[in-house]
């Protein structure tokens, strides 16, 4: 822990973190909050999965076009314009009553216009700290997100159930405009600039080890999407078993960050840290039970949160500074996509076997996952003694005989 109390008092680290997690907390509350909402409105669940649909359907589109755009205009133009305009969309999906089409159109809109604070931040890191606090930071930053996804359901729960679903919502936006504020108002923000790249967009996915990130990032997000499903249809959604469960989880997940953060990253890394996913989601789908499932999936959640700082570290270490936002916004995407697949299959799978069927799709995927870094090892670099900054950009210098 020593390693991350130095890291924290490091100038400026601390506040950025605090200020990004602020800012993407919403995330982990506006999909169980549009959920709730549109199902009240409507009184259709499926009407419901329609809007969540078309808003990951913006994001996933999103990611690397807005993460672009900051090379091109700056972070901060770009993160002011996307922030006012989700902001706008998603408190009028709370205050306006419109058909399923109109609610359709404000949710795609609203994750268009995704602030791209996660490509954003991690572009920043970099230049914030020294080589060797670089990779135990992106351990840090991914074992610190799980708050996150813990604590953002349970307050959207909470304050929907008690206070209103629209409640639930306008909460989400307050939060995104006071944290998207505090992010975008860091000196950091306006002090690191991206070149603007000079590929066309997609180019960056040529280099092996981005793809190597979006595609096990995809595999890794679409387990825990099919295991949270899992976990819900094994408990259902009344008592606070699932909820705990899920808690635990994510609890392995911030120990595993913490515990394994400071481990050089070999080409081995990945493989290793997805074996862990792969072994605890394999061993859960033989128990029921809510404190076996704590435990195994305690286990699992170990080599989650080390897993993405190794999917991090090898994506700064492998592109051009200008680059790196817009290979962070693919990593996201894929991700999106895991999320959205690995809970149709689950959903598919319970329909047919009962809950146990998710946790068959969650351990697919991560076997899967185990496998593309396993055999995909010549893709992933060795950054044990390497710098893991991103790789400088270089101008021509214009010589002028005299």
């Amino acid at each position: 822990m020593s390693g991350y109390t130095s890291l924290l008092k490091t100038s400026g680290v601390a506040r950025i973190i605090a200020a990004q997690l602020i800012a993407r907390f919403p995330f982990g509350m506006l999909s169980l909050a549009f959920l709730l909402h549109v199902e009240q409105v409507t009184g259709s669940y499926g009407a419901a999965g329609l809007v969540l649909a078309a808003a990951s359907v913006g994001q996933a589109a999103a990611g690397p076009l807005t993460s672009r755009w900051m090379g091109v205009w700056g972070m901060r133009p770009v993160l002011v314009l996307t922030l006012v305009v989700c902001a706008v969309t998603v408190t009028a999906i709370a205050l306006v009553e419109l058909p399923v089409p109109g609610y359709m159109a404000l949710a795609l809109i609203s994750g268009l216009a995704t602030p791209p604070i996660q490509p954003a931040v991690r572009t920043i890191y970099p230049k914030m700290v020294n080589s060797k606090q670089l990779t135990p930071l992106f351990s840090l930053d991914a074992s610190a997100q799980e708050i996150i996804w813990v604590l953002g359901p349970v307050i959207t729960t909470f304050i929907s159930t008690q206070i209103g679903t629209d409640w639930g919502i306008l909460t989400a936006a307050v939060i995104m405009v006071f944290g998207g504020a505090w992010f975008i108002s860091s000196p950091e923000v306006s002090r690191v600039r991206i070149p603007r790249s000079r590929r066309k967009i997609g180019v960056v996915l040529k280099r092996p080890p981005v793809l190597l990130a979006t595609v096990v990032g995809f595999l890794l997000i679409g387990a825990c999407a099919a295991l949270e499903a899992g976990v819900v249809a094994t408990f259902g959604h009344e008592g606070l078993d699932a909820g705990i469960v899920l808690g635990i989880f994510s609890l392995g997940s911030l120990a595993g960050g913490l515990a394994l953060g400071h481990i050089p990253i070999g080409p081995w890394a990945l493989a290793r840290r997805m074996f862990i996913v792969f072994v605890g989601i394999a061993v859960s789908t033989f128990f029921s039970s809510a404190l076996l499932l704590s435990i195994t999936l305690f286990v699992a959640g170990i080599g989650i949160a080390p897993a993405l700082a190794v999917l991090f570290a090898i994506v700064s270490a492998s592109v051009k500074f200008s680059d790196t936002a817009e290979a962070y916004g693919w990593v996201g995407t894929g991700q999106l996509i895991g999320a959205a697949l690995g809970s149709a299959a689950a959903g598919l799978l319970i329909d047919q076997n009962g809950a146990v069927g998710a946790f068959w799709a969650a351990a697919a995927f991560a076997f899967v996952g185990f496998l593309v870094p396993l055999l995909g090892k010549r893709w992933h670099p060795d950054l044990r003694g390497r710098d893991a900054s991103p790789i400088p950009d270089t101008e021509p210098i214009q010589v002028h005989s005299v």
